[in-house]
């Protein structure tokens, strides 16, 4: 059987929000058993239970989850729709789920996204932070932003910057160490490495004159979040070889120091990740036109 009141479907979401019935009543305006009612008609209609109930607790099942999911994200492109055929139709309205590199969040992202909110106060932010990159696909993400090239087909890629890593450490580490000269002499430093892609970021790379070096460092610590060895490179706890948009404020008040600026580094993009089959609504495409704008801006 089918659902037959799609009305049923904000019981589902708003139980699950509020962890009762009692509370999802009390949102939606009816007595809890009603709103017992409607669950079990959904649960009946689907042939399959929704919530675990006991005296203590509900906590939704594996299919409940995803029949949330998609509730949710129906009542979204609703919501739009809907501002889209107002008075008020070029209004943004309802949620994005963001997800993004923890530092890149923490030094860039962070005002920008208070800025746009501001502008669209209609629009609600879900932001997803962490160095582990999410399935944009199965996690139900609206949009990422992550560095690197694009390897998979089910994305939509749209190019928000071009960065290098830049070599760098604090005034306090040189003080008590010589500047590395070359980049075989990173093997004497104490290098602050992170994971990228899930990955320890170890092995750095420079080119000079066409040719090309890989270093294979060490040091006394790392980290799964990056702008944790940011911090430590402030610190003067060692060197990090880290993009130039995470550490670009850093370098400008003097707190960190660029090293072996005469040998190049390789560019890798900063992309905003689409899932390619799936529609995506103004708010999504404002915001990522909004932040295009603001890493040209930076750039030039």
């Amino acid at each position: 059987m089918k659902i037959e009141n799609l009305s049923d479907l904000h019981v589902l979401v708003q139980t699950a929000r509020c962890g009762s019935l009692s509370g999802a009543a009390s949102v939606l305006g009816m007595t809890p058993a009603a709103a017992s009612a409607t669950l079990k008609r959904l649960e009946t209609q689907l042939g399959t239970r929704l919530f675990e109930r006991s005296t203590r607790a509900l906590r939704i099942t594996a299919q409940g989850q995803i029949l949330l999911d998609y509730a949710q994200r129906a009542f979204d492109l609703l919501d739009e729709g809907e501002s889209q055929v107002s008075e008020a139709r070029t209004a943004l309205v309802g949620t994005i789920r963001v997800a993004a590199p923890s530092d890149l969040t923490r030094t860039t992202l962070l005002p920008w996204l208070d800025e746009f909110l501001a502008l669209h106060p209609g629009v609600q932010l879900t932001l997803n932070v962490g160095d582990r990159p999410l399935d944009v696909v199965r996690d139900e993400v609206d949009v990422a932003i992550r560095y690197g090239t694009l390897t998979d087909s089910r994305l939509v890629a749209r190019v928000l910057a071009q960065s290098r890593p830049i070599l760098c450490a604090a005034p306090s580490y040189l003080a008590r160490h010589p500047a590395p000269q070359t980049p075989q002499d990173l093997t004497q430093h104490n290098c602050l490495l992170f994971e990228r892609s899930s990955r320890l970021h170890k092995t750095w790379r420079f080119g000079q004159n066409g040719k090309w070096k890989e270093v294979r460092v060490k040091g006394d610590r790392s980290a799964d979040d990056a702008s944790l060895a940011r911090m430590w490179a402030i610190a003067g706890a060692g060197i990090i070889f880290k993009s130039l948009i995470d550490v670009r404020q850093e370098l400008e008040d003097g707190s960190l120091v660029a090293l072996l600026t005469d040998w190049e580094t390789e560019a890798y993009p900063l992309h905003a990740l689409l899932p390619s089959g799936r529609f995506i609504p103004n708010r999504v495409r404002a915001l990522v036109e909004f932040l295009g704008s603001k890493f040209v801006a930076i750039s030039s």
